[in-house]
């Protein structure tokens, strides 16, 4: 009774999410054609509305000849791991509202330390060098700012004396650690591989990266849950560093940073991106956990 009481728990959660994650595709191209000068999908439905749906239902009746598929098991099974850990991330969601997360800073560093191994059997299984090339400088980065997130978790335990989400009390923990929240800006965006820091993508010069062999359902699901882990790491984000008011303040800020980002910056060379991790990141967040100890 118990297990069915979260299977379903999590199942509106994800159902939930994907009906955001429909309308938040569509909004970022909106905001992305605006941002760029140029419009946005506009055909399909109202005002673009059934767009993403459109999309959606273009992918799901595409199909390959499975002896004729350059992708392996391995490539597979790093798309339902990705998956997986989709669910994992809307227990987190769930259990925040169902009232039972006491070590929900800690599971999420649980979960996003497992994404890298679902986009690195995706690439390494798929036959492709370039696949392998952005798996591997998506792994190569995660050891980098999953460090990173790490000390600020860490951080952010020692402030409130629990590792529980929404603990915040008092002032926002964004004034306190103003530093420290934009190192977290910069590796969240490195976990979603969004750029600047889309190594495992890298569109304008790996012709699409890891997914490069994909299409169908198993690109849907690609697509879909990094969406999906994007809205998560938002709402964590402001649950987090933010209370009262400036918690739904902060929640849009985060979601429309992720499209800013998109939009307008370049990509960070690569060996820039891990210098500043373990040269700059790194210390000033040892800084502030000397303070915090």
């Amino acid at each position: 009774m118990f297990s069915l009481y979260y299977s379903v728990g999590v199942l509106l959660s994800f159902i939930l999410v994907m009906v955001f994650v429909a309308f938040f595709i569509l909004g970022e191209r909106k905001l992305i054609g605006y941002i760029q000068l140029r419009k946005g999908p506009n055909k399909v439905g109202i005002a673009g509305l059934l767009q993403s749906f459109a999309d959606l239902i273009k992918l799901v009746i595409k199909f390959k000849v499975n002896n004729f598929q350059y992708r392996s098991g391995l490539a597979l099974g790093g798309t339902y791991l990705l998956v997986i850990l989709s669910l994992l991330y809307c227990l987190l969601y769930w259990n925040y509202f169902n009232g039972s997360n006491e070590l929900g800073i800690l599971w999420f560093l649980l979960v996003t330390s497992l994404t890298g191994y679902s986009l690195l059997g995706v690439g390494l299984g798929s036959y492709n060098k370039f696949s392998l090339f952005g798996s591997l400088r998506s792994s190569f980065s995660s050891v980098s700012f999953e460090a990173c997130l790490m000390c600020i978790v860490v951080l952010i335990g020692l402030i409130n004396g629990s590792y529980k989400i929404g603990s915040v009390s008092g002032p926002s923990l964004f004034l306190l650690l103003l530093p420290p929240y934009y190192i977290w800006l910069v590796s969240i965006l490195c976990e979603t591989n969004r750029t600047p820091f889309d190594y495992a993508e890298s569109e304008s010069d790996l012709v699409s990266g890891f997914n490069t062999e994909f299409c169908n359902v198993y690109f849907t699901c690609l697509f879909a849950c990094e969406y999906l882990i994007i809205f998560i790491i938002s709402w964590f984000s402001s649950c987090i560093f933010f209370n009262n008011f400036l918690w739904w303040l902060s929640l849009v800020f985060h979601i429309f940073f992720f499209i800013w980002a998109r939009s307008t910056l370049p990509r960070v060379r690569y060996d820039y991106f891990v210098n500043f991790t373990w040269k700059v990141s790194i210390l000033v967040l040892a800084f502030y956990l000397l303070l915090g100890l």
